[in-house]
């Protein structure tokens, strides 16, 4: 019910009549009135008394009900109102020790700072959380609703009162060391960094070797930098081509520059994780099934954002590894979409925009997503038209700012099928308005890894649902893609080679990496690839001349020299072949593979005993190494050790049952050591894995022969 009440009130003089005081241009007196207006005011003033009880009744329900609805302000309190707000959303980087300037645990901290909390709220640039409402449902948003940015107002605006102490919840606890438990690997820098005392932020990347043997599974990586304080963020590269250390070597101080750094991969090796920290944020635990491998020989590659604090400081971060003993059964990828060659600003421009699309080509699971500019980065937005029609939302960030990039998971898997078509559309601000613009007056901004520089790129980790390893289809559609925007791009017709060549599609793949050199014809690992096709293809020649050119290129490049004594051995050139293999292990000594091919080349040379000591210490280096046992149970049977060369053919079998070749060979042992049965057994299984396989065919009608004519000879 709605109550007017101000139809009966007071005038101004009125008002000032029952103060006492004599209104302005009134001269007379209320006794000079006449008597009958002196009832009738009386009367008036009882009927207005009494429309005050009636109106008086009917306020206070409605105000009780508006109350009730939260539109007056109830009292608040910092214990019972403000504190779990804090809590939740601000201590993770406010306490003590960690990235946030100033703890905001403690009452009277937070009293102190209590206005700027409102300010800084209020414009929402803290807590920082760049994604707007209703464009993607976020695991770990730490955006405050407007309800609770209003709460954190009133209660300032009240006084600010603490409340009653059983109100405060729990205040949260921090572990400065590990947070999930001690790591199963602690790896740091290889030497200390002295970041310089100065103004501008500074971005590095340091290379960490790992120390493993054999192939672990990674669940969890946690990264302790030191005074968080003076980091922004953290991205950590996987690489196993050791191509960052080179570049480590070539830059005189410890780490090398660049804000993104790009990894090329001699085989298909898609980037799958995302590995970023930031201060405040918990390690990230992969799903069951979704570890990452880390295999011997690799580098990780520590991409820091560093603030410089006023004086010089020492750098010698940690790295936590978690392992799991669960291979990974499930293949997330990372997919990128770009358009770097567009970014082309001139200054003053204030909307300027790229954008680019993919259409999937299989059914996946989105699991998070990346966005990321520099500096003149303004809007960012990511979208995915569904093949029905519909549009769902992936990011938009309306006020991009690189300081507080993050990744963004998923509160739930966004299922996108096949045909959905994905897109991006950023904007970038150019003009002296931009307060985030890296040059004044403004300048013309292009592509690069430079601060200065810009970038436009979203990466959205994605999870097929197809019971294979559907990446690769994936990967060939994302060069495809590449190659409409730059049919001359290096990076597109490498990797488009290397899937095709890793799918089988080997004549397609030479063409692609033919392209490659043509971009770049000095390319080590492009001449290294396209030998391998090559080879794969059946033109020895060729291939062992693009191995040639690798090595004259790059005289240290291991996989090159291994690939050229393994071509040369298959030519029958066994004396050339032992100095590129000896050589590819000076500069790679625990390479399983390389003992293996050094212990056959000298097999070949009957230098028997040699060639054990190879295979033994291949082996020992990689336990399952098939073809070093295979070719160890070979060189054991040249010299009569049947017993032994059986045991490593049936290892061998162990970790490639479906061998024919293997097969055959361990039937021929059975068959010598007088186990015809088991002979007859393997011929069999060959016969099956490999109709075609002419020996084994051979040897099995040979021991069925031999099993019956031993039936007719029983009594």
């Amino acid at each position: 019910m709605n109550v007017m009440i101000n139809l009966i009130g007071l005038s101004a003089a009125e008002e000032q009549r029952r103060r006492g005081e004599k209104p302005d241009g009134v001269s007379h007196s209320l006794s000079a009135l006449p008597r009958a207006l002196r009832r009738l005011r009386g009367a008036i003033s009882r009927i207005f008394f009494f429309c005050l009880l009636i109106a008086a009744a009917f306020i206070a329900p409605v105000i009780s009900k508006r109350a009730e609805a939260g539109r007056l302000p109830q009292q608040i309190t910092f214990n019972k109102h403000v504190a779990p707000i804090l809590f939740a959303n601000c201590a993770a980087c406010h306490h003590g020790g960690g990235a946030g300037p100033f703890s905001l645990i403690e009452y009277q901290e937070i009293k102190k700072r209590a206005r700027q909390i409102v300010t800084v709220t209020g414009s929402r640039y803290m807590p920082p959380w760049l994604p707007e409402p209703g464009y993607g449902e976020f695991a770990d948003a730490r955006r405050l609703s407007d309800e609770q940015i209003k709460t954190v107002r009133l209660w300032v605006e009240q006084g600010m009162i603490e409340g009653d102490k059983s109100d405060l919840p729990p205040a949260p606890s921090f572990n400065e060391a590990w947070q999930i438990g001690r790591p199963d690997l602690i790896v740091e820098m290889p030497q200390a960094y002295t970041l310089p005392a100065g103004t501008t932020d500074l971005f590095r990347n340091f290379v960490i070797p790992l120390p493993v043997t054999k192939t672990r599974y990674v669940k969890a990586v946690e990264f302790l930098p030191g005074d968080k304080k003076i980091f922004h963020h953290a991205n950590i590269l996987i690489d196993r081509t050791g191509g960052s250390r080179r570049r480590d070597e070539q830059d005189p101080e410890v780490g090398f520059g660049g804000m993104d750094v790009a990894i090329e991969s001699e085989s298909f090796d898609p980037d799958s994780h995302f590995l970023f920290w930031k201060p405040g944020s918990a390690p990230w635990v992969e799903p069951d099934g979704m570890a990452w491998p880390l295999t011997p020989g690799t580098d990780l590659v520590l991409n820091l954002h560093m603030q410089p604090s006023g004086k010089p400081e020492t750098i010698k971060a940690r790295i936590g590894l978690y392992f799991t003993d669960r291979a990974p059964s499930k293949f997330p990828m990372l997919l990128q979409l770009e358009h770097d060659g567009a970014i082309d600003i001139p200054p003053g421009k204030k909307d300027f925009v790229i954008t680019d699309e993919f259409m999937l080509p299989v059914d996946v699971d989105a699991l998070a997503v990346y966005p990321h500019a520099h500096y003149a980065g303004k809007d960012l937005q990511a979208l995915a038209a569904l093949p029905d029609g519909t549009k769902r939302p992936l990011v938009w960030i309306k006020d991009w700012d690189l300081n507080w990039q993050a990744v963004y998971r998923y509160e739930r898997p966004v299922f996108l099928p096949a045909g959905t078509v994905i897109s991006m559309r950023f904007t970038y601000d150019n003009s002296a308005a931009n307060p985030r613009n890296p040059n004044s007056p403004p300048k013309r901004i292009v592509a690069g890894d430079k601060a200065t520089d810009e970038m436009g790129h979203l990466w959205l980790q994605v999870l097929p649902r197809s019971s294979e390893d559907a990446r690769m289809v994936l990967q060939e559609a994302l060069m495809r893609r590449r190659l409409k925007k730059y049919p001359s791009d290096f990076t597109a017709h490498f990797n488009l080679g290397a899937v095709l060549e890793s799918a089988g599609k080997v004549k397609e793949a030479i063409a692609h990496y033919q392209e490659a050199l043509r971009s770049r014809p000095d390319s080590v690992i492009v001449h290294n690839n396209l030998g391998a096709a090559l080879q794969t293809a059946g033109d020895a020649e060729a291939a062992i001349n693009h191995y040639r050119q690798a090595v004259r290129l790059k005289p240290d490049y291991a996989n090159a020299r291994y690939n050229l004594g393994n071509a040369l051995l298959s030519a029958g050139k066994v004396d050339e072949a032992l100095v590129h293999l000896r050589e590819s292990l000076r500069l790679r000594p625990d390479d399983s593979g390389a003992r293996n091919s050094l212990g056959s080349a000298l097999a070949t040379q009957g230098k028997l005993n040699e060639a054990v000591s190879e295979f033994v210490e291949s082996l020992r280096l990689d336990p399952e190494n098939a073809d070093a046992h295979v070719n160890l149970a070979y060189t054991l049977t040249l010299q009569g050790k049947i017993d032994e060369a059986i045991t490593h053919y049936e290892h061998a079998l162990r970790l490639k049952p479906e061998n024919a070749e293997t097969l055959n060979e361990l039937g021929v042992l059975y068959g010598r050591a007088g186990k015809l049965a088991e002979a007859l057994d393997k011929f069999e299984k060959a016969v099956r894995v490999n109709p075609d396989h002419a020996g084994a065919r051979e040897n099995l009608n040979r021991a069925r022969a031999a099993m019956e004519k031993m039936k007719t000879r029983k009594p």
